[in-house]
């Protein structure tokens, strides 16, 4: 498989706390013999855009909250799931699609479409399971060197980025993406800037959690949720256009 990568000049100041990801094509998704829906892989050209360095906080959130007068998340001053302002760098759980989708917006940005994250979660890197490679114990904890991933929430940030500067986008919790879930939409996908089907009842979380096994963290690992579903190992991180 092949990877290309265009780099271009960017004179334009990087958004706070986002990271650019360059244009480039890559080979989404695996291969599978089972009818797996991240099978077959294709080949996507994504645009340039604006990511994100980790998962929206409780800090951040409960900013949105303050401001909008919105609810505050299911879970919240739950010390098990990490939640609340005793908490403030832990990623919020607890908040639906919908509403990850109201922060995207009020704070000047949007979700990521599948295409995206699965693009910038695999770092440059050609056809590796987990962000930084192969080996599930590579990426360790900056804090905790040694011990590798533990079955834990965790600080954004606690672990090793990958190459793009990007914390977290395997394990800690699943990420909402702006796509409708389809298992066979690989199967029909457009090359540019795939923005998932038109209709449908579920959306997609990507990247594994806390809570999930190590399939679940694999770059090309799909599931999805109903749009309204809250739960206490789902959060999101934001995009923005280039």
């Amino acid at each position: 498989m092949e990877f290309t990568n265009q780099n271009k000049n960017n004179e334009e100041k990087i958004p706070y706390g986002m990271v650019l990801i360059p244009e480039g094509d890559f080979v989404m998704g695996k291969d599978s013999d089972h009818g797996a829906d991240y099978s077959p892989a294709h080949r996507v050209h994504v645009d340039s855009f604006y990511l994100d360095i980790h998962e929206v906080t409780n800090a951040d959130y409960y900013k949105f909250c303050q401001d909008t007068q919105y609810q505050l998340p299911e879970y919240w001053g739950e010390q098990i799931f990490r939640s609340g302002l005793d908490f403030p760098k832990y990623p919020v759980v607890g908040v639906s699609w919908s509403f990850a989708k109201e922060y995207a917006e009020w704070a000047g940005k949007r979700l990521p479409t599948e295409a995206e994250w699965e693009y910038a979660a695999r770092g440059g890197l050609i056809d590796k399971e987990f962000p930084i490679g192969n080996d599930w114990v590579v990426p360790l904890r900056r804090n905790d060197p040694g011990k590798g991933w533990k079955n834990l929430i965790v600080e954004v940030k606690n672990y090793a980025s990958n190459a793009y500067g990007l914390y977290d986008m395997s394990c800690n919790v699943w990420e909402w993406v702006e796509d409708i879930y389809n298992e066979k939409y690989y199967s029909e996908s457009p090359k540019n800037n795939p923005k998932g089907p038109e209709k449908g009842s579920l959306r997609v979380i990507r990247g594994g959690s806390w809570h999930s096994g190590i399939t679940c963290k694999k770059v090309y690992y799909r599931k999805a949720l109903p749009s309204n579903w809250v739960d206490f190992a789902v959060g999101f991180r934001c995009a923005k256009n280039f």
